[in-house]
């Protein structure tokens, strides 16, 4: 069965400019704010962009709580996508932790 691991806010932080960042929510919750560097694929279109996915880099994907963002871990990692990271506990960790948000990125 394919795996993904588990990454903390902390840990996260220190390591922001070598993943690829994915933000699974929808726009309602992204307009108040996101990771910086986060890519916006809110978790009913992560099956139609499996390929955004793939690259050099480690992939982690947080939404809310950490509940939609370790579906789609599941669903990429059954779909071939390697290096997958799911952030425990979401961006409610994330912020709770005293971690900055930033505007979401247009798209």
């Amino acid at each position: 069965m394919a795996a993904y691991g588990t990454i903390s806010a902390d840990q996260l932080k220190d390591r922001l400019d070598e993943v690829e960042l994915f933000d699974v929510r929808g726009p309602a919750e992204t307009d108040r704010g996101v990771i910086e560097g986060a890519h916006l694929v809110p978790l009913h279109l992560v099956p139609m962009n499996v390929d955004r996915f793939r690259g050099d880099k480690d992939v982690v994907i947080y939404c809310h709580s950490g509940a939609r963002s370790a579906q789609a871990c599941q669903f990429l990692a059954g779909h071939g996508v390697e290096r997958l990271f799911n952030v425990e506990g979401g961006i409610m960790h994330w912020a709770g932790s005293g971690l900055p948000l930033v505007e979401p990125p247009s798209q």
